[in-house]
């Protein structure tokens, strides 16, 4: 017997034109793009074909495109996509499916064996959050033909059963909105209206790498939209795949990436748009222009710099990336006051580590010279040696002569731990503070051609300039090298002989250029390329004397690109949470030495 794998493997074209067919027929529109995903169809032919139903006849009843730019919108404004997704799916089978049981009969035992199927592929999941319980139950009631549970589900249930009446895609995009803000994050910081405004060149410069698969490496939104319907209607986790070195054109090979076109007039709004996105500069533009034309070279020729002190701080307007990062701050904030005993428990430990240390580095030393305070015992070298050391001179450090920066990557790939990350920043900046060492802190990310330093302390900054990290937010793509040797240089020009950057990373810098009319064109920035490039910048800070430690937060499989950054000098952790410690350790080694 044929199992679906099979079938997809022996007959890929075949299969592709049959559920392509079969959208179309549902859907009484044959100019419909379809994409069918062949490979759900190897893990379970049932839900696939369901799927592909389901598919058509959201195209015929509604405006699939709204409703997938919606969802675009909400992840944009940093819903969880996993648990939106799982919404989505839930209110379109409800929107759909009783319109497709009236039209086609035989759909009924097509949707019995994919909802089981389903249910026993996924109910571990499901069971373990609210959500995932309301679907089970939907599931569970469309099977057996009623459902009697927890009193909240059952009005949940009600809820979703309106959609049965609903006319419009607005009344499903609604109640998609109100039911992931009620069941999934009340605390989500934007109404519907709010997302809803998000702009087009906003979205284009999110980072959609999650959606992306190797065959098809077009970033336009049009692609987006189409992943998104078919993830919304589908049962399988969001793609992880983006982000890889065969992102990057195969050295030799012909295998081209293609790159976002945006014409002349939409170039020259680029700095308006950063601004609006992350604040105004807190430079000059001619020193804006002087520090870019110095940086920017060879591999980053083609690039821009921009500094901020985040939206917050200094707002063009209060557009939407002003409410999210708000929103995102008192989440933060939160998330600090929950945990606040470990936090400062924490803090008083990397402080006290760091304190014996520079103790012991205060002990003085003492040398033999022919200065100084004279030593009885060397007397008897008077007239008989001419060995003139008769004294002993006092050695002391400077145990304090340290400086520190803290680059952290704040790209769209670090949403998900963004407010753990500002919470080890904190207590690393809370340290270096109850030991009066200067320290600098800065995020950076990729926007459009440019380059945004986002500064949360400064060296000379007082203890209330720590607080400024609970804004740390992530977006777009990472051109590290360029944000290493930018802010090298700064250390470089410090006055203290011992230097130390810290680079909190997950060891995939990413960054897709504009390709601009008239331009070099320039090459991605992905894989062996840009991970060459970083590692160069940092063997040329080291080769300055300066301390650079990367520690990786990203996936095993990224290790092999963290070491040809970082080489030696890096620390791995699989946890977020041991983040200061690690530093703490590292510090005390450069302390020690």
């Amino acid at each position: 017997m044929n199992t679906g794998k099979d079938v997809w493997e022996s007959y890929p074209y075949e299969l592709e034109n049959r559920i392509r067919n079969l959208i179309w027929t549902v859907s009484g529109d044959y100019s419909l793009e379809v994409k069918p995903d062949l490979a759900e169809f190897s893990r379970s032919p049932e839900i696939a074909i369901y799927n592909g139903i389901k598919q058509g006849a959201l195209a015929k009843y509604f405006d699939q495109d709204a409703i997938a730019m919606y969802l675009l919108k909400k992840i944009y404004c940093h819903a969880d996509q996993r648990a939106l997704m799982d919404t989505a799916r839930l209110c379109i089978e409800e929107a759909v499916g009783w319109r497709l049981d009236r039209e086609r009969e035989g759909v009924r035992s097509i949707r019995k064996k994919a909802l089981e199927k389903w249910l026993y592929q996924d109910f571990g999941r499901m069971s373990a959050y609210p959500l995932g319980r309301l679907m089970a139950a939907s599931w569970r009631e469309k099977l057996d033909g009623g459902y009697h549970g927890p009193e909240q589900i059952m009005r949940q249930l009600d809820r979703i059963h309106r959609l049965r009446h609903v006319e419009t895609s607005e009344e499903i995009i609604g109640t998609i909105d109100s039911l992931y803000n009620d069941v999934v994050d009340p605390s989500f910081p934007m109404t519907l209206t709010e997302v809803l405004q998000v702009t087009p060149e906003e979205l284009t410069e999110f980072s959609w790498s999650d959606y992306l698969k190797e065959e098809l490496e077009d970033d336009s939104i049009r692609y987006v939209i189409e992943r998104v319907t078919a993830e919304m209607l589908s049962s399988d986790e969001p793609s992880r795949e983006g982000k890889t070195d065969e992102q990057a054109p195969a050295e030799g090979g012909d295998k081209i990436r293609k790159l976002l076109l945006i014409d002349d007039s939409v170039l020259e709004k680029s700095r308006e748009y950063v601004q609006r996105n992350f604040g105004k500069s807190y430079l000059s533009l001619s020193e804006e222009k002087r520090i870019t034309s110095r940086m920017c070279r060879g591999i980053h020729s083609d690039c821009g710099l921009f500094f901020t002190d985040g939206i917050l701080k200094n707002p063009v307007v209060r557009n939407n990336q002003y409410v999210l990062a708000k929103g995102n701050k008192e989440k933060t904030l939160e998330y600090f006051r929950t945990n606040y005993r470990t936090i400062r428990h924490n803090i008083q430990i990397l402080t006290d580590m760091l304190k014996r240390a520079f103790a012991l580095r205060n002990e003085e030393d003492s040398i033999l010279s022919d200065s100084g305070q004279i030593d009885p015992r060397q007397l008897w070298k008077a007239g008989r040696s001419e060995d003139a050391r008769l004294f002993r001179r006092v050695l002391r450090r400077d145990s304090m002569d340290f400086v520190v920066d803290f680059l952290i990557d704040a790209s769209g790939s670090q949403r998900k731990r963004q407010r753990e990350v500002a919470m080890q920043a904190y207590i690393i900046c809370e340290a270096m503070s109850n030991l009066g060492i200067p320290m600098r802190v800065m995020s950076f990310c990729t926007f459009w051609d440019y380059t945004v330093l986002r500064r949360f302390r400064e060296y000379g900054d007082d203890r209330s300039a720590n607080e400024n990290i609970f804004e740390f937010t992530t977006s777009s793509n990472n051109r590290d090298g360029l944000a290493i040797r930018t802010v090298g240089q700064g250390l470089l020009e410090r006055e203290e002989s011992n230097k130390v950057l810290i680079v909190l990373s997950d060891g995939k810098p990413y960054d897709v250029m504009i390709n601009r009319p008239n331009a070099r064109n320039p090459e991605p920035y992905a894989g062996h390329r840009a991970a060459l490039d970083a590692g160069t910048e940092v063997r040329r800070l080291r080769q300055n004397n300066v301390a650079v430690l990367g520690v990786f937060v990203g996936e095993e499989s990224e290790l092999a690109a963290e070491r040809k950054i970082f080489g030696k000098d890096f620390a791995y952790i699989r946890s977020i949470d041991h983040f200061s410690n690690t530093v703490g350790r590292y510090l005390l080694r450069q302390i020690e030495n």
